[in-house]
C-alpha cells in the first residue's frame, strides 16, 4: 500500500506513472495557486516548479490554503515548498522567489504544463506567450474576487469567457496577439464594493481544484 492507491486504482497505473514523471509550473501561490499546488501533490504529480515574491499576510488567512498564523510574515515559496514535502517526501520541488514578467528567465519547454494563478493581467499574457511560443500547454485562472458562487465556475477558452471582468481584459489582449489559452473563469457577476477586493474561503478555492483537475485530466488523456 501506498500514499496515492487510491487514486492511481481510479485512473490505473500508466496514467498514474504520467502523473509522477511530469513537470508542472505554478505561478502564484494565493487562494488559487496554494490549492493548484496542494491538489497536484496530493494527486501524484513528481515535479513541480513554483513561483511568488510574496510573503504571508493576516488578511491572507480568511481564504489561502497554505496560510497560517504561524506561516505570517514568512515566504510563500518557502512555505508552500515544506507544505508539499510534508505531503509526499518523494516530489521535486523547485522554489522561485520572483515575480514573474515575461523577460523572466525561466525555459519553459522543460514544463508538461503551466498554471497561471497571478493577479496582474501583464504577467498572465505572458506567462501564456512564453508557453504558446514553446508549444506547453497552460490554463489560466479569470476573477473570483467579490464572488460569492463556487458552482458558477467553468473551464473554457479565454475567447469564449463571458461575465468576468478579468476575462474580458484577457479576451481582448489575446484577440489582438493572436492568442488563446484554457481558462477557469466564473459567470457570476462580481458584486460591487467600491475599491475593495473581498473574497470568500470558497471561490478562490475551488477555482484552484478546478484547474489542477484540469492539468491532470489533459496529463493522463493519452
Amino acid at each position: 500500500m501506498n500514499q496515492f492507491e487510491r487514486f492511481s486504482s481510479l485512473i490505473g497505473e500508466r496514467a498514474f506513472a504520467k502523473l509522477i514523471n511530469s513537470h508542472v509550473l505554478v505561478v502564484g501561490l494565493g487562494g488559487v495557486g496554494g490549492n493548484v499546488v496542494e491538489t497536484l501533490v496530493r494527486s501524484g504529480i513528481g515535479y513541480l516548479t513554483i513561483i511568488d515574491d510574496d510573503v504571508f499576510e493576516l488578511t491572507n488567512l480568511n481564504r489561502q490554503l497554505l496560510a497560517t498564523h504561524s506561516s505570517l510574515n514568512k515566504s510563500k515559496v518557502e512555505v508552500c515548498k515544506n507544505r508539499c514535502l510534508d505531503i509526499n517526501p518523494n516530489v521535486k520541488i523547485d522554489q522561485l522567489n520572483l515575480k514573474f514578467t515575461e523577460s523572466t528567465q525561466l525555459d519553459f519547454s522543460q514544463f508538461d504544463y503551466v498554471v497561471d494563478a497571478v493577479d496582474d493581467v501583464e504577467a498572465k499574457v505572458g506567462l501564456i506567450k512564453r508557453a504558446t511560443r514553446d508549444n506547453v500547454p497552460i490554463i489560466s485562472c479569470m476573477g473570483t474576487a467579490n464572488k460569492f458562487d463556487p458552482t458558477q465556475l467553468r473551464v473554457s477558452d479565454i475567447l469564449h469567457t463571458s461575465v468576468c471582468p478579468l476575462a474580458s481584459v484577457m479576451r481582448k489582449k489575446c484577440r489582438a496577439l493572436g492568442l488563446n489559452a484554457k481558462c477557469v473563469y466564473s459567470l457570476e457577476k462580481p458584486t460591487k464594493m467600491g475599491n475593495m477586493l473581498c473574497s470568500t474561503a470558497f471561490v478562490p478555492n475551488v477555482a484552484g481544484i478546478l484547474l489542477a483537475k484540469t492539468v491532470i485530466e489533459d496529463l493522463i488523456k493519452e
